[in-house]
């Protein structure tokens, strides 16, 4: 079975474009596991034309270096990358093919049945195929900072997107790694509160709660 995840660094303010004055601070052992496990057992890449040139840009030439990330450079040059273009030039790096729909790319890769399929930056790949109900995964590495400019991953004016939290986990540099996958709207089946009406008893149990801490942590009396 096809699972197409994609993998994303991230500000606090939701800007995905990530400026390397506020991204390499927080890029520590941790943070290159995590990018580890995201690529692990990948057999595809999925990835906008802007990212590829950055990706073609520097890896090859990197592999070539023979330098400590040389082995990764390896890796990502013999994946299968599928880049969405609607330009003909040569894409100049080895096992690079293009695409000028990358919603119908993505359904044409489960037909073929590959396994793990990586979309790595490329923001507009991502809401693309969040739109297009392909995307199964959505892992963020939230940065603990904002960013104030770049662009954000959702953009003004699209429909409400819901995700259910699969795990998260706290870096030492401050780094949130989440992982959502798209979930259906929770107030659909009736059973979630869709007004302050139908929140008014969580209110009132989150009312005795707070009662309960202070009388219990700080000695005061709650009435």
């Amino acid at each position: 079975m096809t699972t197409i995840v994609s993998t994303l660094f991230i500000a606090l303010d939701g800007v995905a474009e990530i400026d390397p004055a506020w991204h390499f601070p927080y890029f520590d052992d941790a943070v290159g596991a995590a990018v580890g496990e995201d690529y692990a057992g990948v057999d595809a890449l999925i990835l906008g034309r802007v990212t590829y040139d950055s990706f073609a840009g520097a890896w090859p030439d990197r592999e070539a270096a023979g330098g400590d990330d040389a082995g990764f450079a390896k890796e990502l040059g013999d994946l299968r990358k599928i880049v969405a273009t609607r330009g003909l030039q040569d894409l100049g790096w080895r096992n690079a093919e293009r695409s000028n729909d990358v919603v119908a790319a993505a359904k044409a890769l489960r037909d073929e049945g590959v396994g793990k399929v990586l979309v790595a930056g490329s923001i507009s790949i991502v809401r693309q195929l969040l739109a297009a109900g392909q995307l199964d995964e959505l892992r963020l590495l939230i940065h603990p900072v904002a960013a104030g400019t770049g662009e954000r991953l959702f953009a003004e004016g699209v429909p409400t997107q819901h995700l259910s939290l699969v795990s998260a986990d706290a870096l030492p540099t401050g780094m949130l790694r989440t992982i959502y996958r798209p979930a259906p709207d929770p107030s659909a089946g009736g059973d979630a509160p869709a007004t302050y009406e139908d929140a008014t008893p969580h209110v009132a149990e989150a009312e005795r709660r707070v009662a309960d801490a202070r009388g219990g942590d700080f000695g005061v009396d709650p009435g």
